[in-house]
């Protein structure tokens, strides 16, 4: 987990490095970054399966593999789509080692500690986000770019010994399950042409935004057809008929576009609201990560001790809390006032991942985790690309204007406002959902057995 969430984040610190490098666009080298999103959004569910059908640890070595030996690739690279190319090997490893982390601790945990282990999750993947950019920094400056990539070789190593040590082997299935390869390109088509079109335009929607939204929307019909109809489908529809499960992918979406929200509108009030320099911005923002990194734990520990369901639910409250101080917000309240929002929000965040990945992750078929855990970190990305997208086309249409370098204070706080308001609102649609959910299999408590 740690490797993964550090390969998100350690690469954006040398986006001005590469055009330099490269002698390249600002546009260009942004493929660095998103090679890797994507890769992994594309892939991270039929990893899951794969594993699901062929066994978590040999897969999970494959990957870690695949992420070493293509960040080998990176460091290698002579020219900028060679670097692109090499990080979407990354992001595919990247896929395999997200899905089966969660499945396999899933799998071999208690379940009454079963919180404090996807808590434990959610704190590395804190560290490893914020960790990147800190880090990546330092490397560059001291070793070259290369740097970045030649630090996942001793990482990745280290990880395959350990995997190799301690993981149980597989068990040898009873049955013989064919992969459903059809499945698998439909279900990338549809997520790659959704991440294009939530990320070209740098929230510009244009005709080409429209075509490709149009082409998700055909090829996620033609998957849902497709699997319908198959014995050993990608992801059974049957899935989705869980309250509790499908709850759970929608939420996490929603949630994980409120947090993606922070880090995109957030350096713009830091800076045009605040005057802020770029230093001060960054130890304003380190103030998220680091909350999330000590709230991941206890969070855990609370949903083992009063259950997902109630955690889940006071999580999203912490964070509707956080949206509306920040829809609020007023410049007088300076930078005191900017973190204990920011720090209500992540908070909340940190407490709904734990709870919300428990719930979804110990209550579904172990045949079937590491398909499971593959949708809640889909769930994830395509939260992470909408609301740098969706959100960030929303304050630039709030503050009104098309150049946000030169826009006057009050445009920076008016456009803040009004994206986290719809921010408030998302999350206010999280949490009816979480407690229609649970009311629901309250008054139906079999319904998850039939």
């Amino acid at each position: 987990m740690l490797l993964s969430s550090l390969g998100t984040s350690i690469a954006n610190v040398g986006l001005p490095t590469f055009v330099r490098a490269f002698d390249a666009s600002f546009q260009s080298v942004q493929w660095v970054v998103l090679s890797y999103l994507l890769a992994v959004t594309t892939l991270v569910v039929s990893a899951g399966r794969l594993g699901d059908l062929f066994g978590r640890r040999r897969l999970m070595l494959a990957g870690i593999a695949m992420f070493t030996a293509s960040s080998l690739a990176c460091a290698a690279a002579p020219w900028l789509w060679a670097l692109v190319v090499a990080r979407a090997g990354q992001g595919l490893g990247a896929a395999v080692m997200m899905a089966l982390t969660m499945a396999m601790v899933g799998e071999a945990v208690p379940k009454e500690r079963s919180g404090r282990a996807m808590g434990l999750l959610g704190t590395m993947s804190a560290i490893g986000t914020a960790l990147g950019p800190t880090l990546g920094g330092v490397l560059i400056g001291g070793f070259g770019w290369q740097a970045i990539f030649l630090l996942n070789l001793p990482l990745g190593l280290l990880a395959a010994a350990i995997v190799w040590r301690f993981l149980p082997r597989d068990r040898i299935a009873s049955e013989r399950t064919r992969f459903d390869l059809p499945g698998s390109i439909l279900l990338a088509a549809a997520l790659a042409c959704y991440s294009l079109a939530m990320t070209l335009g740098r929230g510009h929607f244009g005709s080409t935004n429209l075509l490709l939204l149009g082409a998700a929307a055909a090829f996620a019909v033609a998957f849902l057809v497709v699997e319908s109809k198959l014995r050993s489908p990608l992801v059974r529809p049957a899935l989705f008929r869980d309250r509790m499960v499908s709850a759970g992918f929608l939420t996490s979406s929603l949630a994980t576009t409120v947090a993606m929200t922070t880090l995109v509108v957030g350096p713009f009030y830091l800076s045009g609201a605040l005057h802020l320099d770029a230093t001060r911005i960054g130890l304003t923002m380190s103030a998220g990560p680091l909350v999330a990194a000590l709230t991941g734990v206890l969070a855990g520990k609370a949903v083992d001790r009063f259950g997902a369901t109630r955690m889940t639910v006071f999580g999203l409250l912490l964070m509707a809390a956080g949206t509306l101080l920040l829809s609020q917000i007023a410049v007088g309240y300076g930078v005191p006032g900017y973190v204990v929002s920011l720090v209500t929000l992540t908070a909340g965040f940190a407490t709904f991942q734990a709870a919300n990945n428990t719930a979804v992750v110990t209550g579904t078929d172990p045949r079937q985790r590491g398909v499971v855990s593959g949708l809640l970190n889909l769930s994830r990305n395509l939260g992470l690309v909408t609301g740098a997208s969706l959100m960030g086309a929303v304050f630039m249409h709030a503050a009104g204007t098309s150049s946000i370098a030169g826009a006057q204070a009050s445009a920076v706080v008016a456009g803040t406002h009004a994206t986290f308001l719809l921010a408030a609102v998302l999350i206010g649609t999280a949490w009816v959902l979480v407690v229609a959910t649970a009311s629901r299999s309250a008054t139906q408590p079999s319904s998850r057995m039939r």
